[in-house]
């Protein structure tokens, strides 16, 4: 076998194999379909093998291609972004081999990266200026270090241009900036003065270099340095301002019990540096001095102490709160019971365990949040008053339809005409009116977690029962008219059995049945009405205060019972006048 190996070796043309491999079949005797079969095997193979080496070639090439693509790419970018008008030749892909064409282009792209390199160094020159200073007004120039990156992408004279503009712009700001942070300077220091503080340590806590005298442009120019410094004048100011608030106040209490005491001008003088800008506005005071804080307590001791002196008078400024205090309340109808709390007050100040200021500093507490109160009711008490009204419209409509001789000509009919179809509307609205106002109510009392008082009665309560009163009513109403018809028909009836027989008493006998009721019950006395408030026809003649005073008890106090007689009565006086005049 391995003698039969050696020539097989040595021959190398494929003929030769070829020959050998007819030799081994005939010792074989392989058959010709065998025999074809393994020629097809071969000659695939050989065929696998030019497409490989194809394959290779084909991936060279396009190597090759891809370099030149790339290098005139680069070529192109170059141009682009030197923005170099001049063009560079560029071999046709036809004319010369790949390769000639990539030794041509070598020689533009060397000369395009100098230039490349040149314009980046004037670039980078420009901006690290533009940089430096921009890190001057975010107060980070320290910080900035390293070599700055340039946009590659655009390094034409175009754009190298627009960073000189650029820069040019930057140096103004600079120099707008430093004479903004001198004059910010410049205020604090008067502020200071006003107000006698130490400008050195109120400068230098902003910025150091704010405090330096030599270096004008080695002073700080960055944003914080300028909001600070803006701050900085705005505290001052505000200080400035509050103090001489306050020095104001001082000026105006110390007149108040100078006046109140009779203090002799000899003492007053000695206050006069207090007084003296009582009236004042805030920019033209600049006197050094004049608000400085030491300044300021001496006035808060002179008050504090005839502060003291006046505590003979402590009752009589206690009532005069307490006053303020029970009109507040009483307009909002909020109970309360002034007998006792100023009994509490008479004594608080006879024990002497409470300090005048603590007392009055907590009426004032008390007016305060009785006023917060006040307004939070303000919405629900103006829609209960608007309720109430309702109400008496409906109350005096009543009236006006019980009424036989409403339609005559009489003097002030047609303003009592008009009255009534105004009346009729709003009384149409009174179920939502209520609606809204449990609604509003009870939001109220959600958010407050209490219940919403008016005049000492749950307003829930008052709503509800109204409008249970008025659907019993409105029950009452709706029975007596199916019985109303019932009857009707029943006549009817009687009428169709018996004929003519009866009609003289058809048009005579309800009249003298509706006649009577019209005007009062089965025995000739009024009918009570389902009403808010029996009293609402005094109520109307009486002053607002009157009104209020009769209204708030209407749902729950003034509910009663109606007989099925007065009720019948009044169904029956409500259904035999016209709907509408």
């Amino acid at each position: 076998m391995a003698d039969a190996e050696i020539p097989l070796l040595e021959e190398t043309t494929c003929g030769s194999l070829l020959q050998k491999l007819q030799e081994i079949w005939d010792e074989v005797g392989e058959s010709d379909e065998e025999r074809d079969k393994m020629l097809l095997q071969i000659e695939q193979e050989c065929l696998d093998v030019y497409k490989r080496k194809v394959e290779q070639a084909a991936n060279s090439r396009a190597q090759l291609l891809q370099v030149l693509s790339d290098a005139k790419l680069e070529l192109s970018t170059l141009v682009s972004a030197l923005g170099d008008k001049s063009s560079v030749g560029i071999p046709e892909k036809g004319s010369k081999t790949i390769k000639e064409q990539l030794a041509a282009i070598a020689p533009a792209l060397e000369q395009l990266w100098k230039q490349k390199e040149e314009r980046v160094k004037e670039f980078s020159d420009v901006r690290s200026q533009i940089q430096k200073i921009c890190g001057e007004i975010a107060g980070n120039a320290s910080e900035q270090t390293g070599a700055l990156a340039v946009d590659e992408s655009d390094l034409s004279l175009k754009k190298l241009d627009e960073y000189q503009v650029k820069l040019k712009e930057l140096q103004k700001e600079k120099s707008d900036r430093l004479s903004k942070v001198l004059e910010y300077v410049s205020t604090v220091h008067d502020l200071c003065a006003v107000l006698g503080m130490d400008f050195f340590s109120t400068i230098t806590e902003v910025h150091p270099s704010l405090g330096d005298s030599t270096g004008v442009q080695s002073k700080s120019i960055s944003n914080d340095t300028l909001s600070s410094l803006a701050k900085t004048v705005s505290a001052l100011n505000e200080d400035k301002k509050q103090r001489l608030h306050k020095l104001q106040e001082l000026a105006t209490q110390l007149i108040d019990l100078w006046n109140l005491m009779d203090t002799p001008e000899e003492e007053r003088r000695l206050f006069n540096h207090v007084t003296c800008n009582s009236s004042a506005l805030v920019d033209k005071v600049t006197v050094p001095g004049a608000l400085a804080l030491d300044l300021i307590e001496q006035a808060e001791v002179e008050v504090d102490r005839l502060d003291k002196l006046k505590s003979s008078r402590m009752k009589e400024i206690a009532l005069k709160r307490q006053v303020e205090l029970e009109k507040i309340f009483a307009s909002v109808h909020i109970e309360i019971d002034p007998e006792a709390a100023r009994e509490k007050i008479m004594a608080l100040i006879d024990s002497g365990n409470v300090e005048p200021t603590e007392l009055l500093a907590d009426m004032d507490n008390q007016i305060m949040k009785a006023k917060e109160e006040a307004l939070s009711r303000k919405e629900i008490l103006d829609r209960v008053e608007k309720w109430m009204s309702a109400c008496e419209e409906e109350s005096w409509l009543e009236d006006y339809n019980r009424d036989e001789n409403r339609y005559n000509a009489s003097r002030g009919a047609h303003l009592n005409l008009k009255r009534a179809e105004k009346a009729r509307i709003l009384v149409n609205k009174i179920p939502g009116m209520v609606d809204t106002l449990v609604a509003k109510t009870r939001a109220w009392e959600e958010d407050r977690g209490i219940s919403f008082m008016y005049d000492g009665v749950p307003l829930l309560a008052m709503l509800d029962e109204y409008a249970m009163l008025r659907q019993e009513r409105e029950e009452e109403k709706r029975r007596l008219r199916g019985q109303k018809k019932v009857g009707e028909q029943q006549n009817m009836e009687q009428e169709t059995a018996f004929g003519s027989r009866l009609s003289p008493a058809r048009s005579s006998g309800p009249k003298k049945v509706v006649g009577p009721r019209a005007n009062g019950g089965a025995n000739g006395t009024p009918s009570r009405r389902l009403s808010l408030n029996a009293n609402q026809n005094s109520s109307r003649s009486a002053g607002k205060d009157g009104k209020r005073d009769s209204m708030k008890l209407a749902a729950p106090a003034n509910i009663v019972t109606v007989s099925k007689d007065d009720a019948a009565s009044h169904v029956s006086r409500t259904d035999s006048v016209p709907a509408s005049p």
